[in-house]
């Protein structure tokens, strides 16, 4: 399988037909450059399809995925040239739809 060591949360909306070439244009401008073994991921302006782009150290892989109801829980507001790194616990529930950013709070369960 490829390997990922680091995944990246581009935050601004992409066009979902953009294909892997103009995504990587737009890593390249965003950080500077694409690193082999980085995983980036985008989002469409209404948060209901997500791709990733990977950088293996020979090509890129480009995989897409979409959500038949409800949206990815997505950042806004983010300033553009500062994407987020996502931890693989992170990465595993956003791409379910799950909240990702509030995995520490959910891994415990407290009385009220």
């Amino acid at each position: 399988m490829i390997r990922i060591d680091q995944l990246w949360l581009c935050t601004a909306p992409v066009d979902m037909r953009c294909g892997a070439e103009r995504l990587l244009a737009c890593v390249v401008q965003i950080t500077g450059a694409a690193h082999a073994h980085y995983g980036y991921l985008f989002a469409n302006s209404r948060a209901t399809r997500i791709k990733l782009l990977v950088h293996d150290g020979f090509g890129v892989w480009c995989a897409s995925r979409r959500l038949n109801t409800g949206r990815f829980e997505w950042p806004r507001g983010q300033a553009p040239a500062s994407p987020l790194t996502l931890t693989q616990a992170q990465f595993d529930a956003l791409v379910v739809g799950l909240p990702w950013r509030r995995l520490p709070e959910m891994s415990v369960i407290m009385r009220a």
